[in-house]
């Protein structure tokens, strides 16, 4: 595995640090209660921290609207106590890439302060800035938080283009000044020694400077009812595509890809160094070394239910896309989504899903991301009362579901609750004690804490149970590394027509591995064709044999088994 780089052989940990460890009694994750846990993280095998925004933000969404690109939340710490945790983070071998929010930044930051002061403020242009009035804005364009996307600024009577909320400005990309003061902003980290950006709303950066209206006869609250109300996948598809006229002219335009050429250009400076980008289009991988180094496999999370034929026809498709040169990246969840736990269970045998949808993970071709607090079967909260959200997003369904749906009180609760982002941001779960040892006895966390902690569902419980989701984990991701085929392994499926069992080779001039998930409820008895065949095995989920001879294989439900096949 000598050729491959760090960011290809390893496993990402996504942090969302207000959320993570809490130090100081606050009630609010910290960095230095990062750095308390990085031995936890390695004890856990990851390789990377994606660390989701740790700036100076009014927090209006939750930190994804950043008022300075190069400082630290106070909330959060100092410079000098994110310099001391990259440092641990590193001392431990364990890389650290940051998110980069390119789209839009706080309307306090001080760049859009300036830009709002007066129309002849040199950072003017830094921002999208119209004529129009609330009763007549410059066009027919929504915000996808709903909503007009242009705000009436009495200041100057004119009105700024936002793409998010109001409280996130568009920045015009179109400036070369804007552009510059972003790259300075990564070399910043990049000097300081971070590895990396996970690079957010790629596809939002250029609008359509000609303003054109979209010219739809429905608009974003009728839209998002029809999304409710699908049912079917031809349903869902017929609302995104709906959704695509809508936005036409807001997203996915020209000019993107010569600002990623230009960072990462800058990226290439710094030795080691990567962009991952959020967004599932393959075309930001460039023509080679010239765009983004990863992109998602949003594609294969967009399921409730993960099958064999899902996994299946997402790998074929995606792997028959990507440039030769390009390296896939696969994820379930993420701060944005909700818990797989929840998402993807069945209520019944959650556990054991959540076990083989791990083991999918970790073995299909590609970079794994995972998402603090799944690996101890952390599930998604639903909020009781709207007094609890933090999440702009749900308040703002809350609201649209009883002015434009008539719903009841309870009912838009229930839809804000299921549709937000809170659900998946609670704290984290360290002990069998007072707010799950996130925070202080006594102490109101910014989120409440899912009450199954007192049920099993946190680390220290976990750490002394050989049989726990956590070590579980640990054991799968020490199983990863020890195998170069589940790494740098080609990827060839078997069983293709099985509505029941995934398999699949991963192949490489080292190692030759099958990897077998049953990912059903039932036993299974499957013949993979190899009889006679020698094998060692790698992992089972079951009481195994070391090594034998291949034959008729006989699952147990939810089984993971995986062999290197000896020639």
């Amino acid at each position: 595995m000598t050729s491959l780089r760090w960011w290809q052989k390893g496993v990402f940990y996504q942090i969302y640090p207000r959320s993570f460890a809490d130090s100081n009694g606050d009630g609010i994750g910290d960095i230095p209660g990062m750095t308390a846990k990085l031995d936890y993280l390695q004890k856990l095998g990851i390789d990377g921290i994606w660390l989701s925004p740790h700036y100076p933000s009014p927090m209006w969404d939750c930190g994804y609207d950043v008022a300075d690109y190069i400082g630290v939340a106070a909330e959060y710490g100092t410079m000098d106590d994110f310099k001391h945790f990259l440092e641990e983070a590193h001392r431990r071998d364990i890389r650290v890439i940051l998110d980069l929010v390119l789209n839009h930044t706080s309307d306090e930051h001080p760049w859009f302060l300036e830009s709002r002061s007066s129309r002849d403020n040199p950072k003017r242009d830094w921002y999208i800035w119209r004529d129009g009035t609330p009763e007549n804005p410059p066009n027919d364009w929504y915000s996808t938080f709903g909503g007009s996307a242009w705000e009436y600024d009495a200041l100057t009577g004119q009105s700024y283009y936002h793409f998010f909320f109001k409280q996130q400005p568009d920045l015009n990309w179109r400036n070369p000044e804007v552009v510059k003061a972003m790259l300075d902003s990564m070399r910043f980290w990049y000097e300081m020694g971070v590895d990396g950006f996970r690079i957010d709303a790629i596809g939002t950066l250029f609008e359509d400077e000609a303003l054109t209206p979209h010219g739809q006869p429905f608009g974003l609250v009728e839209l998002r009812l029809m999304d409710r109300e699908a049912r079917t996948g031809k349903e869902r598809r017929k609302v995104a595509k709906m959704w695509d006229r809508l936005f036409r002219y807001q997203h996915d335009l020209p000019g993107m890809h010569e600002i990623i050429q230009q960072m990462r250009d800058l990226t290439n400076e710094y030795e080691g160094r990567m962009l991952v980008g959020e967004t599932d289009d393959i075309r930001y991988h460039g023509t080679k070394d010239d765009e983004l180094h990863m992109v998602f496999n949003f594609p294969l999370m967009t399921t409730n239910h993960m099958t064999p034929q899902w996994a299946r026809d997402n790998q074929k498709k995606r792997l028959s896309q990507l440039p030769a040169f390009a390296w896939p990246c696969n994820t379930l969840n993420n701060h944005d989504t909700g818990r797989a736990y929840s998402n993807m269970g069945d209520g019944i045998n959650n556990d054991a899903i959540a076990r083989v949808n791990l083991a999918l993970m970790l073995t299909l071709r590609g970079t794994p991301f995972l998402y603090n607090g799944e690996e101890i079967g952390m599930s998604n909260l639903m909020l009781d009362h709207i007094s609890q959200f933090k999440d702009t997003l749900g308040t703002w369904i809350y609201a649209a579901a009883m002015e434009y749906a008539g719903a009841t009180p309870a009912q838009a609760l229930e839809e804000a609750a299921k549709a937000g982002r809170d659900k998946g941001r609670t704290p984290m779960q360290w002990r069998r004690a007072p707010q799950a040892g996130f925070c202080p006895e006594g102490v109101q966390p910014w989120l409440p804490v899912n009450p199954d902690y007192l049920k099993g569902i946190n680390v220290e419980d976990q750490d002394q149970d050989p049989a726990s989701m956590l070590n579980f984990y640990r054991q799968m991701l020490a199983m990863r590394r020890r195998n170069p085929a589940l790494i740098e392994g080609d990827y060839q499926p078997l069983l293709e027509k099985s509505r029941s069992v995934l398999a699949f080779w991963r192949r490489c001039p080292a190692q030759q591995c099958v990897v077998v998930l049953n990912m059903s409820a039932k036993k299974r008895t499957i013949d993979l064709g190899m009889a006679g065949q020698k094998f060692k095995r790698v992992f089972s989920s079951h009481e195994r044999p070391a090594a034998g001879t291949m034959g008729k294989l006989r699952l147990e439900p939810y089984e993971i088994w995986i062999g290197e096949i000896i020639s």
